[in-house]
């Protein structure tokens, strides 16, 4: 079994299954962001490739098996075998079908939400605040509190509260989600928990977590190494009393298969509510995909089970590497009007990846590239992403190229 120093060791372990996105020869820190895919990917996708010759339109079973090892793979990281989970390609596409199940228009016109969502909750819930929902945007620091100034804004009017696990732009976990979720239950509303920042780094076992009536949305295209495509909504027992407006044909692929249909018109054509809906995920489904994604995705799965990556040891992994990097940056002694980080959290109040404010965030970024450091940044915050095919010597390195960097910030004495 694969164990913490493995992974830090140099070679590190696990390094020789991504030979082909050559993570021992240069240091890929978007860990946050696009992990490198295991070469057993590939496989994957060829044999998408390989079904679909060989089968045509028949492919479509064998696609559907592999998007049921996807829904395994979420489950076993929500530790919630007998979850209903809705895929998608985008964590977008799935929010914006839980979204019109809401009664907005109605009783419900309120959403109780963040400053420190991801772009695509925030645009779309700026145009519908736009469009005259109102949303109160809760401030996401101290974050220490956020959930209860959260739940402190939930009202009867609230149709829905949406918050990330973790925050995408600090990586700080939002704690006592428990509180939020029990504010929603009191005034019947509904609670999103964004856990695209959270699988990987940060284990999320729903039920303890007390978030057993949640909905939870994310995707494998940052920490899971599963790539584009493959996205996600944990469904809660309630799930069906929600009828989206936004719903694909899938929805309805069963009765299709079956040789019945819904009546499209709506019985009469003027009634509500005649328009079927299937139990469970299925009526959040969309319409025809590319299910290549998914076989990518079930191989990936299967490798880390392989591999013995559970969420218990790749969060050791993650708070390891953070230590290496929060360290070596430390022993910088950088001017911290150039660059600093967060010390007032300490490092096991974080997810996967290292935050650095920093006025020249974008600069240092382009000057990273150019040492052969891949990162990224988010406004002022330059962000540094580990994973667990990196050695503890690469993030020594990454740091160092960040230090010769610092000192040639332009226009500085």
């Amino acid at each position: 079994m694969i164990a913490v120093a493995d992974l830090a060791a140099s070679p590190n372990a696990l390094a020789p299954h991504y030979a082909r996105f050559r993570v021992a020869e240069r240091v890929l820190l978007t860990g946050h962001s696009h992990q490198a895919w295991p070469d057993v990917g590939r496989d994957g996708q060829i044999e998408a490739f390989d079904d679909a010759a060989a089968w045509v339109d028949d492919k479509w079973d064998r696609a559907a098996a592999k998007a049921d090892d996807v829904r395994g793979g979420v489950r076993r990281l929500l530790a919630d075998p007998g979850a209903e989970v809705a895929l998608a390609a985008s964590t977008h596409e799935l929010v914006v079908r839980f979204l019109s199940g809401l009664d907005l228009a109605g009783g419900r016109p309120r959403l109780v939400t963040t400053d420190g969502e991801f772009h695509s909750l925030r645009r779309q819930l700026a145009r519908l605040a736009e469009a005259g929902v109102e949303v109160v945007w809760t401030p996401a620091e101290p974050v220490a509190t956020l959930a209860e100034r959260m739940a402190a804004a939930i009202d009867d009017r609230t149709a829905a509260a949406l918050v990330s696990a973790v925050l995408f732009a600090s990586a700080r976990i939002v704690p006592h989600l428990d509180v939020l979720a029990a504010a929603c239950r009191h005034r019947g509303a509904e609670l999103l928990v964004d856990a695209y920042h959270a699988l990987g780094p940060v284990p999320l076992r729903v039920h303890d977590a007390g978030l057993g009536d949640a909905w939870v949305v994310g995707g494998g295209y940052k920490y899971l190494q599963l790539g584009e495509g493959n996205c996600y909504l944990r469904l809660p027992p309630h799930a069906d009393r929600l009828r989206p407006v936004v719903t694909g044909w899938f929805a309805e692929f069963g009765e299709l298969s079956d040789g019945r249909e819904y009546d499209h018109a709506g019985g009469d054509g003027r009634g509500p509510g005649k328009v079927g809906y299937p139990a469970g995920a299925q009526r959040f489904a969309g319409a025809t995909y590319d299910p290549v994604s998914h076989y990518r995705a079930a191989r990936v799965l299967r490798f880390f089970t392989e591999q013995g990556l559970t969420p218990e040891l790749l969060r050791r992994s993650y708070q390891h590497q953070l230590g290496v990097l929060a360290e070596a940056f430390d022993a910088l002694d950088a001017p911290e009007g150039v660059i600093t980080r967060d010390r007032a959290a300490p490092l096991a109040e974080h997810g996967g990846f290292l935050a650095l404010w920093s006025p020249y965030a974008r600069w240092l970024t382009g000057a990273l590239r150019d040492r052969g450091v891949g990162a990224d940044s988010r406004g002022d915050v330059l962000r540094l992403g580990p994973a667990p095919y990196l050695s503890d010597a690469q993030l020594e390195a990454a740091v160092g190229a960040l230090g010769d960097a610092v000192a040639r910030v332009p226009g500085l004495p």
